[in-house]
C-alpha cells in the first residue's frame, strides 16, 4: 500500500499587523514621555544611606551650588504661572511680556534676582552657574529683601490656590533642599533658615546613594 503523503503548508507568517502595533506603541511612549529638562548646575551630591525617593512631581526644589549660588524651581507649569503673578504684584516695577511669560512656564530652575529674570527668559543672561543666584538675604537684594523667601511663599500659595479650584489634585507640594557635597554649610543653613522662616518645617535632604538614585532624607 502506497504512503499517504501530507501536503506541505507554508510555514510564512504575515508579520505586517504585529509589526504595525508595534510601531503604534512605539510612537504613543514617544508622543506621551516628558523628558525632563537639563539643570541650569551640575550638583555633586553628598552621599548617605537614605532610602527613601523623592516625590517625581508636584515638587519645589532649592538647588545650590558649590558657590553658594541659590536656584529654585517648580515641576508644575500651572503653579510656575500662577506663582510667577503673585511675585509680580510684589515686585511691580518687574514687567513682563507675554513671551516673557510663557517662557517662564516652561522654565523648570532659575538662578537670578528677580529684576534680572525678564533678562534670563530673553536669554540675556545665561541659566547656568555664571548666574547670579537668587538673594537669599535683604543685603544682597536690590529690594532690601530675602527674594527666596518670598519666591517660597507665592509657590506655596500658588499650589494651595489650583488646588482648592480643583486645578491640580495632590496633597501639597513637596519641598526639597538639593546642596553640593563640597558647597559651605553657612550657605545650606541659610537657606533651612529660610524654610522655618516661611512656615515649612518639613523638607527633604537630596543626597545620593552609590547606584546613583536621588534619595533624601527628611529634616
Amino acid at each position: 500500500m502506497p504512503k499517504v503523503k501530507i501536503p506541505r503548508k507554508s510555514t510564512l507568517v504575515d508579520m505586517t499587523a504585529m509589526c504595525d502595533v508595534a510601531f503604534l506603541l512605539l510612537t504613543f511612549f514617544i508622543l506621551t514621555s516628558k523628558f525632563r529638562p537639563q539643570e541650569p548646575v551640575q550638583i555633586d551630591m553628598p552621599g548617605s544611606r537614605a532610602e527613601r525617593k523623592i516625590a517625581e512631581q508636584n515638587i519645589m526644589i532649592l538647588t545650590v551650588n558649590k558657590d553658594g549660588k541659590v536656584f529654585f524651581g517648580v515641576d508644575n507649569q500651572k503653579v510656575r504661572t500662577r506663582m510667577l503673578e503673585r511675585m509680580m504684584a510684589t515686585y511691580p516695577d518687574v514687567a513682563f511680556t507675554e513671551a516673557q511669560k510663557l517662557k517662564f512656564a516652561t522654565t523648570e530652575s532659575f538662578g537670578v534676582p528677580f529684576q534680572q529674570l525678564p533678562d534670563l527668559l530673553d536669554g540675556t543672561i545665561k541659566n547656568d552657574d555664571s548666574a547670579p543666584g537668587i538673594p537669599v538675604d535683604s543685603t544682597s537684594s536690590r529690594y532690601q529683601r530675602n527674594e527666596l523667601a518670598d519666591w517660597i511663599f507665592a509657590g506655596r500659595v500658588a499650589d494651595n490656590e489650583l488646588r482648592q479650584q480643583g486645578e491640580i489634585q495632590s496633597e501639597g507640594i513637596a519641598v526639597a533642599v538639593k546642596g553640593d557635597g563640597s558647597t559651605d554649610y553657612p550657605k545650606i543653613k541659610k537657606v533651612m533658615e529660610t524654610l522655618v522662616e516661611k512656615k515649612v518645617n518639613k523638607f527633604n535632604l537630596v543626597t545620593a546613594l552609590k547606584g546613583g538614585d536621588s534619595m533624601a532624607a527628611e529634616e
